[in-house]
């Protein structure tokens, strides 16, 4: 080990989170970041634990994470030591890049936007349902994009956070939220600085209580205003949900990922 040596890295990577109980180590579970410091302590011949750029529940997918860890010996073939994690993290995993940033660059704390799908297909088929969610009949996506215009003028999510979090303040500012066609079904695409746990796939089940009719847009606007999660709609299944795109003022990974 190279005396006073230290190094830090931004990994880009994507996965399929059905195999895993979500991003974050856990005792007695397999997780995408024990899966992943495993592989690069084996590689790099040393202990290495990483910080990722958010933490994904169990079942949801990610297009695109990042997360930063160090290394206290040189590396002098990044491209070896991505194709070494990449025989080691298994098919469900994909290593994309390993680059080298400032030492105080954080994954998670300097990220500037973050952005989500939520996929649904129009039909039955064999072949999307791992990976989206059957829409209900005759959901009213012009409600439902009504509905999600609210959000962009939201500060405190709580009727949409998971309850009993350790985070500090449920306070986001969501920058783009609406429901798009997609040649099967539908996509719900929303970014904002920062997510809470369980957040996403509240809100979509609260629109979708909306594309139902159970609720009109007043209704929405009071479950906001309620900041009460027993007053939002079900949680919606994780296999439809993607961790899109994380961005950074300076850093950009090289390619975006493959999403069928």
């Amino acid at each position: 080990m190279a005396d006073g040596y230290c190094q830090r890295y931004f990994m880009h990577l994507a996965y399929r989170g059905a195999p895993f109980h979500g991003w974050q180590e856990q005792p007695d579970a397999v997780s995408v970041q024990s899966v992943l410091e495993q592989a690069l302590s084996t590689v790099a011949r040393e202990p290495v634990k990483i910080v990722g750029a958010g933490r994904t529940d169990a079942g949801v997918n990610a297009r695109m994470m990042v997360a930063h860890f160090d290394l206290h010996r040189p590396v002098s073939d990044l491209t070896a030591l991505v194709r070494g994690l990449n025989t080691l993290v298994g098919r469900d995993i994909a290593v994309y890049s390993v680059t080298p940033v400032h030492s105080d660059a954080h994954a998670r704390f300097d990220a500037t936007r973050r952005t989500y799908h939520y996929y649904t297909s129009s039909r039955k088929s064999p072949f999307f349902y791992p990976l989206t969610w059957l829409e209900s009949r005759n959901l009213d996506f012009d409600a439902m994009n009504r509905a999600a215009s609210l959000l962009l003028e939201t500060e405190d999510f709580t009727s949409f956070s998971k309850l009993h979090t350790d985070v500090k303040t449920n306070i986001c500012h969501v920058s783009y939220a609406r429901w798009q066609p997609t040649p099967v079904g539908h996509v719900f695409v929303i970014s904002a600085d920062r997510f809470l746990r369980n957040m996403v796939r509240a809100v979509v089940g609260t629109l979708v209580d909306v594309g139902r009719r159970k609720t009109d847009l007043d209704g929405f606007r009071r479950i906001i205003e309620a900041k009460d999660r027993c007053c939002a709609g079900t949680s919606m299944p994780p296999e439809a949900l993607y961790l899109w795109n994380i961005e950074y003022d300076y850093w950009k990974p090289e390619i975006t990922g493959i999403c069928i």
